[in-house]
């Protein structure tokens, strides 16, 4: 509202001759433009030591992972993904680079791996899996299910794959992107799968995984909401004759959460997590 607001503020002012034509031709160029995307700086060595932390399995050293945060170098970088961030809200620029780099080289990938934190994670945690380009992995922490859609043709279909595989839906419970609706949610992978399939690509859909709690949601309870939402990807799955893998099952405690041996937050898988979904994933996809 208040861009709007400056808007018509500015063309009142040219209006009456408070401003002139060539100061309002002198501000800087916006819009659109063949390359949007800003450069990011190399990751520094605290933040690839703290996305170590968060997959490797064993006692949790939660002082020393916190000390990583507080380190110049890291807060940097963190500042430099934010601004990106808030410039490229469906991540469209994440993967750019790759996705070309991909297209030149004449990759064809067997199988993308669509979805957030926990598909980005995957490739960290088992390199081997995805060492060949067979897999590709386009997760980005954060996301909600609509952030994908919006870059799905960019980093799935223009990809050419054989199958899709769509992990999303965490973030749309914690509320990441704003208030949203189980609604929301059915349609925005609904749309996902209508436009794979409309590009002969197949489809596979992952149940979310367990979490009773979110470390950045503390009010938010989502161990039932994750469930409802697995039983509909369980039934619509089934309804389009597409692949359903259940990680929730393979993974949950009596909580309904992720056991401890499983995750560093409740969240997000670590190594022994992420070979249980291994299994799953190639069952699938093969």
């Amino acid at each position: 509202m208040r861009s709007v607001i400056a808007g018509v503020a500015l063309m009142m002012a040219m209006v009456s001759g408070g401003v002139q034509a060539q100061e309002v031709s002198s501000a800087p160029a916006v819009g659109m433009i063949d390359n949007p995307c800003p450069v990011m700086p190399p990751k520094p060595q605290p933040v690839i030591d703290l996305e170590e932390a968060m997959i490797r399995p064993g006692p949790v050293n939660l002082p020393a992972i916190m000390a990583l945060t507080q380190k110049p170098d890291y807060q940097a970088y963190a500042a430099a993904k934010t601004a990106r961030e808030a410039a490229d809200w469906a991540g469209l620029c994440v993967y750019r680079e790759d996705n070309a780099a991909l297209a030149a080289g004449g990759v064809r990938p067997d199988v993308v791996m669509m979805g957030d934190s926990i598909t980005e994670n995957w490739a960290r945690a088992d390199e081997a899996l995805f060492a060949e380009k067979r897999i590709v992995g386009r997760g980005i922490g954060g996301q909600a299910s609509a952030q994908m859609l919006v870059r799905f043709r960019a980093d799935v279909i223009a990809l050419r794959p054989r199958v899709v595989h769509i992990l999303a839906g965490t973030n749309d419970v914690a509320g990441n992107g704003g208030l949203t609706s189980p609604d929301a949610y059915r349609n925005t992978i609904m749309s996902m799968v209508d436009l794979a399939r409309a590009n002969g690509i197949q489809v596979v859909l992952g149940a979310l995984p367990p979490a009773e709690r979110f470390f950045w949601r503390p009010g938010v309870k989502p161990a039932d909401q994750i469930v409802a939402l697995n039983d509909w990807l369980r039934t619509y799955a089934a309804e389009q004759g597409v692949a359903f893998v259940d990680y929730h099952a393979a993974l949950t405690n009596e909580r309904g959460g992720l056991p401890g041996a499983l995750s560093v937050d409740g969240t997000h898988p670590n190594r022994d997590a992420y070979a249980i979904m291994d299994r799953l994933l190639l069952a699938a996809v093969n």
